[in-house]
């Protein structure tokens, strides 16, 4: 499943934000955060796939070095774009624990 990483509000990472949006304000689906989550780093893992089977192509000839490349690349971003968002999950988690009761 390919993440539409720039200018859309298509694919996993629009749904994240739809599903972050929700959990905020107390949408009736508290699961879909957590699933949207889940597709996101199902997402990753297909990437990564994808990636190696390209590079295994590249290497029988079978796939263009420009297509791997690609590939490597699309693979590269969405697993920033993952990083990404635990990192600001972790930073809201720790801002949330700093607030006083």
């Amino acid at each position: 499943m390919p993440i539409e990483l720039v200018g859309t509000n298509t694919g996993a990472g629009s749904a994240l934000a739809r599903g972050a949006r929700a959990a905020v304000s107390g949408g009736a689906d508290t699961g879909a955060f957590a699933d949207k989550l889940g597709a996101l780093i199902e997402g990753v893992e297909d990437t990564a796939a994808e990636a190696n089977t390209a590079i295994n192509g590249m290497i029988d000839k079978s796939v263009d070095v420009h297509e791997a490349m690609l590939a490597i690349t699309r693979a590269e971003q969405t697993f920033q774009l993952t990083v990404q968002i635990r990192n600001k999950l972790v930073q809201a988690y720790q801002e949330i624990m700093r607030m006083p009761v």
